[in-house]
Formats: structure tokens, sequence, C-alpha cells
């Protein structure tokens, strides 16, 4: 039960001024990626647009790679000055980034500066969601009710989808408000500066908000860490929880998250789905699936959270794969019959440019489906470059399907993400509260679920060049492989926080056996990995000299091996010593404050 009670009426304005910030940032963070298609043409060189683009989203998936240190350093700061404070500072460091990355040069101004700027742009924003996200989830947490908390966090576990949807329909908005020659000389930067109006609401709103009511109390008695950081990762009680939180829940959950933003990015660069119809089908599935976050915060204050958490990895599992493939299906142009007597062609000499013809060519199918194929031909120096980009544009039947299945996969994140912060918060000590749930929240939704958008773009280019009949399936694989671990993790080791919990049907002592000596299994599979990543996928790469396959190699080397492997080692040795047993467990459980 609450010591600190904090009156309904009150919650209100509590959970609106959290979530508002949440959402401001989200968008901020969000906007990058989806102008991923024509950043990768203003701040990188043109000659190899596959490049350029596998490039953005490098760039795009630095700003993941920073958010554990932006959980460090801001999560240390909200456990000893405070969590109004701490998220007030994040605010305010994420739009100046925001701004900035509208203000840089393109790359034909500046040359190499430009990614570079936008790359240190891009890691400020990473810093700032990654003190975020801890911040508004405790504070929310520790002002709500006990039995109401999966409702009240889920708000804030909402405010990505809202933004992603926000980031998209500003985009779209501002595109279709001028001609397309100024959006793509100078237009597609005011999404970017828009965030300076944005964040001067969010700064005026959450201006007004007291300290968590938890929080000034301990922090007047004494009983704040003055090492958060220091206790979250020696001590071996808490650092053996943070361990279970990112292997049993963020590690898969992670992925869950980006798959649903790789769709845009799938429906756009591989199925070549016209951008204003691809964005619309996005924003509607999402928006179908965001009133299920507050059915399941709701829905784990009742019957628990564990098991609506592991449902949501099993479904990601087991639908990822046959979603996309339905996805493909629906817009597969051999499944289709064209007729041919409607072709329209229309060759036109660039006026601009004496040695530019654009070949446009029509082609129409009985079910309504249009193939549009522009070719560019440029001649320079009697060489002969062409360009072809194609733009499908979908029937209302086929497109109402593919808003269906973007909603299922919404729908699978909501199971999955919309009662953690509420598990989350029950699992770490007041103290070190915000620092310990931060950091395996930004190594898996930061690191290892920020990576999905790149790593399955990757694969589905590398397939795709190597002729596999399903190449783009090749990018679910990655997410697939992590949901595994995190689920059957998460079903032998995680117990139920709500005191209305499912009954386990398990015995104590047969569980905690399972536990203990499924430890070498963990560090057995730690060596697996490491093995696979360096000699498989690292070192070969990196021989190879191409520059995408050297960046993918780097990731997989110095980025996603090191915080899996050196994870399930340290995770393998607690289980062997018996630190997860129920005994040990119920002795470090935490009071609900």
């Amino acid at each position: 039960m609450n010591p600190v009670k904090t009156s309904r009426k009150n919650l209100i304005p509590i959970i609106t001024a959290s979530s508002v910030g949440t959402l401001i940032e989200w968008y901020d963070f969000f906007i990058f990626g989806s102008l991923a298609t024509i950043i990768s043409t203003e701040f990188f060189p043109k000659e190899n647009p596959a490049a350029a683009f596998l490039a953005t989203l490098a760039t795009f998936s630095a700003g993941f790679i920073v958010r554990p240190f932006g959980a460090l350093v801001f999560g240390k700061m909200g456990d000893m000055v405070g969590r109004k404070y701490t998220f007030m500072i994040t605010l305010i460091l994420m739009g100046g980034s925001t701004i900035g990355i509208g203000l840089v040069p393109n790359y034909s101004s500046i040359g190499f500066f430009a990614p570079l700027i936008v790359l240190f742009l891009r890691l400020l924003q990473g810093l700032a969601i990654g003190g975020e996200y801890g911040g508004a989830a405790t504070y929310i947490a520790e002002q709500a009710p006990e039995n109401k908390r999966g409702l009240y966090t889920s708000w804030i576990q909402s405010t990505t989808g809202m933004a992603f949807i926000l980031s998209v329909t500003v985009v779209l908005v501002v595109k279709n408000a001028m001609p397309s020659t100024s959006w793509i000389n100078w237009g597609w930067r005011l999404p970017f500066l828009l965030s300076a109006f944005l964040v001067a609401i969010s700064i005026y709103i959450r201006r007004k908000m007291t300290e968590s009511p938890l929080f000034a109390k301990a922090k007047a008695e004494g009983k704040t860490s003055s090492n958060p950081l220091k206790e979250s990762l020696t001590r071996k009680e808490n650092l053996k929880m943070v361990l279970l939180a990112f292997f049993a829940l963020t590690l898969g959950g992670g992925t869950i998250a980006w798959i649903g933003f790789y769709a845009q990015s799938f429906i756009l660069k591989i199925l070549n789905v016209d951008y204003g119809q691809a964005n619309t089908i996005i924003i509607i599935g999402i928006l179908l699936g965001i009133p299920f976050f507050f059915f399941f915060g709701w829905l784990s204050d009742k019957i628990g959270r564990k098991y609506i958490l592991l449902t949501g990895l099993l479904l990601g599992l087991i639908g990822c794969r046959p979603i996309f493939s339905a996805m493909y299906q629906v817009v597969d142009l051999h499944n289709k019959i064209e007729i041919t007597t409607a072709l329209k062609t229309n060759i036109q000499l660039q006026p601009e440019d004496s040695n530019l013809f654009t070949t446009t060519t029509n082609h129409y199918f009985t079910d309504g489906t249009i193939l549009t194929e522009v070719s560019n031909q440029l001649t320079i120096t009697n060489k002969r470059r062409t360009e072809l980009t194609k733009t499908i544009t979908l029937n209302n039947t086929d497109k109402w399907e593919l808003i269906f299945l973007t909603f299922l996969l919404e729908f699978i994140f909501t199971v999955s993400y919309a009662p953690l912060a509420a598990y989350l918060v029950a699992m770490f000590p007041l103290r070190i509260r915000y620092t310990s749930l931060s950091l395996p929240y930004h190594l898996g939704y930061g690191i290892i679920g920020g990576m999905s958008p790149y790593l399955a773009s990757y694969f589905v280019e590398k397939a795709s060049e190597a002729h596999r009949p399903a190449y783009y399936l090749a990018g679910t694989t990655y997410p697939m492989v992590m949901m595994s671990i995190s689920l059957l993790i998460g079903l032998i080791y995680l117990k139920e926080k709500s005191k209305n919990a499912i009954t386990e049907n398990t015995t104590t002592s047969i569980r905690d056996q399972i536990k203990k000596w499924t430890g070498i299994v963990w560090i057995a599979l730690g060596l697996v990995v490491a093995w696979f990543n360096i000699f498989e996928l690292g070192i070969p790469k990196i021989m190879s000299g191409n520059t995408e396959d050297i960046v993918f190699a780097n990731i997989m080397l110095f980025i996603i091996t090191p915080v899996v492997v050196l994870g399930l080692f340290i995770f393998g040795k607690y289980c062997l010593q018996g630190e997860y047993d129920s005994k040990v467990l119920a002795a470090n459980t935490i009071d609900e404050e």
C-alpha cells in the first residue's frame, strides 16, 4: 500500500504531463526514421542509394546504442536529485538535438561533415530518450494506486505508438502542403523544426509538476542512494534482477517493438507501395491498436502481468513471419493479372538537363492495382546510367488487408508492452529504481530492439542479392531468435508480482532445480552466440571490404555480441549459484511502497 497517497484528481495532470512530454520526446526520436529515405539523399553520397539508405538506418540505430548510457547518466541523476528535474533536462536535450538536425546543411554543401554532425545530434537524442522513459514510468507508478499501476502506466506505454503516428502524420501533411520540389529542397526540414513548438508546450506543462511524493519522502528521510549506479551494477541482489529483466522481458520485447517500425520500411522499400498510401496504412493500423495498451494495462491489474507479457512474446514468435509473408503476398504482382492493352508509356527530356531522359510506364491490373515505373536515363561523356524506381498503388481491398496486418503487429506489441512499466517498477527498490529500471529497458528496447530495423534491412538486402525465393522474410530471423530466448527464460524465472496473480502449477522445489541447472544452458548459449557472431558473421564480413558488410560486422562484434554474451555468462553463473531460487528471491522481494 502506498504510504503517500495521490488522489485520482491529482493523478490526471501527473499522467498528462508525463505522457505528453514522453510523447514529444518519442516524436523527436521517430521523426528521423520517418524521413530516413530523404535523409539518405540529403546527408549521404547519392552514388549508391542502397548503401546510403543502410547508412541512414545505421545513423538512426546509433541513437539506440547510446540509450543505455543515457539510462545510466540520467538514471543516477533521477535517483539522487529527483524524477521531475531529470526528465525536464532530457526533454530540452532531445528538443535541441531535433531542431539541430533540421538545420544541418546537406552533403552537397559541407561534404562528410553533414553525416558526422547528424550522427552527433542523433547520439544526443539517444542519451535523452535513455533518461526519459525510466523517469516517466517511475514518476507515475510511484503515485498510482498499487491495483491500478498497470492501467496508469499504460499511458506512458501508449506514447510510442501515438508519437509514431504523430511523426508520420506531420510528414504527410507537410509533404502534401507544398510542391514536390519544395519538399525535396527544404520542406522535409519543417517536421524537425516543429519540435521547438512541441517542446515549448511540454516544458510549460511539466514545469508545474511536483516531485514524486515517495521519492521526496525517501530523500527527506535520507533513504536515497548516494551512488545508485554502483548499487545497481555491483550488488548481486540488484544486478541479478537487472539481468532477469533484460533477458526475460526486454531482449525479446524490444525486437517486437521495432518490428512495427520495420513494417513501414518493409512496405515502402521492399513492397514499393506508394509513399502516401504506405504511411496511411501504418497510421490506421497503429491507431487501431492503441486502445489495447489501456486494455492490457487494465487487465494486468486484474490477473497479473507475467502471463500477459509472455503471451506477447509467444504471439510475436509465432506471428511475425506469417504476417510479413502475408504482406508480401498481398502486394506481389505475380498474383495479379495485368491488362496489357492498358499499358501507358511517356518519355520526357528533362528541360533542366538535356542529358536526362525520363521514361514513365504505367501498368494496370484487373484488381485495380497500378504499377508505375520511372526510368531516369542519364548520359555523361558517352556513358549511360539508368535508375529505375517502382511505385505500386494498391486497390482498396489490398490496402485494408495491409492495414489489418499492420494492426496485428501493433496488437502483439501492446500485449508485450502495456504491462511492462508496472512490472519493472516492482522489480527494483525505490532508492535505485530509476537507474535499475532504465538500464535493462534501454539495453533491450534500445540496443537489441533498436538494431532490428537496420539488421532486418541488411539481411533482406543480402538475401535478395543471393536470389533466395523468400528473401523478404530474412529480416524476421533476428527478432525471432531474441523472442525465443526471452520467452523461455521468462517462463522459467519470472514470478508474478500482482497479489491477484494466476496460481502457478509447478512445485517450488522442482522449479528451483530447473532454474539452477539451466544455468549451464545459458552459459553454453553464450559460447555459441560468441562463436557464431565472431567467426560466421563478424570476421568474414569485415574481410569482404564491402562498406555495408563492415558496418554490419561492427554492430555484431562490438555491440550485440558483448551485451548478449557477457549477460548470458553472468546470468548463467547466478542461476548455478541458486540466486533465482524462490527462497532467495522472496528474501529480495520489493515491497510495494
